[in-house]
């Protein structure tokens, strides 16, 4: 094949031609060479012709040369190195063709790695080149994981749902779907370029050893992924009062788009070393105003009390419950979306089987850590044991340390399954 496409572009002269040809270019005089004359002329047209020219007999002499025994390709075209006899002496044949550019072009293998390497690390360039604000959105992830839009002020991530993700109803936990939450959230700092060397901090909250707590949780759930699902995580951050900090997140289907669940926080700085609240410093509000929304909350702020909860009012009780070193993140506490575990422990059986949850409200007071020793109560507004029910319930919430220390107040309200409890052992 390389020979009929190398003969589109030149002619092959007869064997006569050929000699004659030969002749008579050893006896002209170089100044005498006409250009565009044959495959040694260097008019422009003629360098590329002869380069394909040569580049295709190579690929038709290697293609058609067998492998030695060392597994090296014996080149075809490579000139025979046997010795012959002149005058009575042994000598090598000189090689018949100059070594030139074009007759040491690299093998094609060669040059597409080496352009195959160019194209990626240019492309790495891009990826992780740092994003400058007011610039078009652009992908900050190289593995095409999350990326920056609207002006830098929205981080959007995609995530798959794993079998080890679903539960009994064969859809994603709720524990599950707040993590994709958090982890969207440092994403978007980390990609903002403001991560500094804290969980979240920027580097002038680490300058003065603050870190990022957690103070109220309110999320609404409309349904549930299931295994193999793809959800879209927007999230992006405001301002909420004096001291405090608002983040938001849409979660939706990525395929239809959607909604899943909305949810939205406040969040304040404590001091890492006394672990004590702190206020804004002007550095730290200098350094992330530029990346907040001016944008209502998307969820309306649930500001109705939460009643108090005792043993007295409470009807369910569990007890002994005490975190696992693979609880604690990397600022020594408690991981928020432990709570809401912690929380769900002391929900009735019979309610967890007929419905599910639709939204929750939380209250975070005070920290808990890896020594901790709590106490989950719940107080349910029905009876769920009196068969399967069609109305939503509503709960209240308390976790609190068995000293008596409150650490989590919270209202959490469910719907009826649409499908109904999967009976035991179903797939």
């Amino acid at each position: 094949m390389a020979s009929v496409a190398a003969s589109a572009f030149f002619p092959v002269p007869s064997s006569a031609s050929t000699t004659s040809s030969s002749s008579s270019t050893a006896s002209a005089k170089p100044s005498s060479i006409s250009l565009g004359k044959g495959p040694d002329s260097l008019d422009s047209r003629g360098l590329i012709a002869k380069s394909v020219w040569l580049w295709l007999r190579r690929l038709a002499s290697e293609g058609q040369c067998p492998e030695s025994h060392e597994g090296q390709r014996v080149q075809g075209r490579v000139e025979n190195r046997q010795a012959k006899v002149e005058d009575g002496r042994s000598v090598l044949p000189s090689s018949s063709a100059p070594r030139t550019f074009y007759n040491q072009l690299p093998d094609w293998s060669v040059l597409l790695a080496a352009i195959t390497t160019i194209f990626l690390a240019a492309e790495k360039q891009w990826t992780l080149i740092d994003w400058k604000r007011g610039g078009p959105d652009m992908l900050t992830d190289a593995f095409g994981l999350g990326k920056i839009i609207e002006n830098g002020l929205i981080y959007r991530q995609n995530f798959s749902i794993r079998s080890y993700e679903i539960g009994a109803d064969q859809t994603a936990s709720i524990e599950t779907l707040m993590n994709h939450l958090q982890e969207t959230a440092l994403n978007h700092v980390r990609c903002a370029g403001l991560l500094g060397n804290g969980f979240g901090s920027t580097p002038e909250m680490s300058k003065r050893n603050l870190i990022w707590v957690v103070t109220k949780m309110q999320v609404l759930v409309e349904h549930y992924p299931s295994w193999g699902d793809v959800i879209e995580v927007d999230t992006w951050a405001g301002g909420s009062g004096k001291n405090g900090m608002r983040r938001d997140w849409h979660v939706r289907d990525s395929q239809t788009g959607q909604t899943i669940m909305r949810a939205s926080s406040n969040w304040v700085m404590m001091n890492k070393s006394t672990r004590k609240l702190s206020k804004f410093p002007e550095e730290v509000r200098a350094e992330i105003r530029p990346y907040f929304m001016d944008r209502v909350p998307i969820i309306d702020e649930d500001n109705r009390k939460l009643p108090k909860l005792d043993d007295d009012t409470a009807d369910h009780v569990r007890s002994g419950l005490t975190p696992k070193w693979s609880d604690l993140d990397v600022n020594q506490h408690v991981n928020n979306v432990k709570y809401l575990g912690w929380i769900l422990e002391s929900a009735p059986i019979s309610m967890l089987e007929s419905h599910e949850l639709a939204s929750f409200t939380l209250e975070y007071r005070r920290e808990c850590g890896r020594d901790g020793v709590l106490q989950s109560l719940t107080a349910v507004s029905a009876d769920c044991s009196a068969g399967p029910a069609e109305l939503p319930i509503e709960c209240q919430h308390l976790l609190r340390l068995e000293g008596g220390s409150e650490l989590v107040k919270g209202r959490t309200e469910w719907r009826p399954k649409k499908h109904g409890p999967f009976p035991a052992g179903s797939p």
